[in-house]
């Protein structure tokens, strides 16, 4: 009866490990082919750090992570519902190597904490600076960023203060369409005449 419920348990658990496997396989995979589109957004910045475009192996990174998930839930599953020793053992050497890699992951985290704020925080200004010199004048620019903000439906990188003196924002306080929408605290958009969430 024990064996039996034990069985069960971990039929459910790896099978949930497996489902897990299959969202993060799919959305890496979507990354990793959509990474143009994304990265296309990072074209025209100017001093743009390296290290940013070392982010566009983050859907490898999660092919990765979703096979290896995929392989585990399977042998766990597998292993538990045929009692299979081999595939247990595999199941447990598996996990057992990932949690390793984890520890030694979570360290590296902390040390290199200060690494990964600096990286964001430049990429910040150097995106906000593009878009306040290109925004309206480079039409490439404007209909990619127009697209993103539409699709994600959010305004800029930051806010609707990220079009502030782009040549698109003068001489009449102009906002892009997908800033003049929402709810939140309000600004209003003077020639849309709607509101603008903050």
């Amino acid at each position: 009866m024990c064996n039996n419920i034990l069985k069960i348990m971990m039929f459910i658990f790896n099978g949930v490990i497996f489902l897990a496997g299959v969202a993060i396989l799919g959305v890496g995979v979507w990354v990793t082919v959509d990474s143009d589109s994304l990265l296309g957004l990072l074209d025209d910045v100017e001093n743009l750090p390296d290290e940013v475009f070392r982010l566009a192996s983050v859907g490898y990174v999660m092919i990765g992570v979703g096979a290896a998930l995929l392989l585990i839930g399977f042998l766990g599953c597998c292993g538990a519902i045929m009692e299979n020793r081999c595939m247990l053992l595999t199941f447990f050497s598996v996990v057992l190597i990932i949690f390793l890699i984890e520890v030694a992951g979570a360290v590296v985290l902390f040390v290199f904490d200060d690494v990964a704020e600096d990286i964001f925080d430049n990429l910040e200004d150097e995106v906000r600076k593009t878009i306040q010199s290109k925004y309206g004048a480079d039409e490439k620019m404007t209909s990619l960023w127009n697209a993103t903000m539409e699709r994600f439906e959010c305004c800029g990188y930051k806010n609707y203060t990220d079009f502030d003196d782009s040549p698109f924002n003068r001489p009449e306080d102009n906002y892009p369409s997908p800033c003049c929408s929402g709810t939140g605290s309000m600004v209003v958009c003077s020639s849309h005449n709607a509101a603008l969430s903050v």
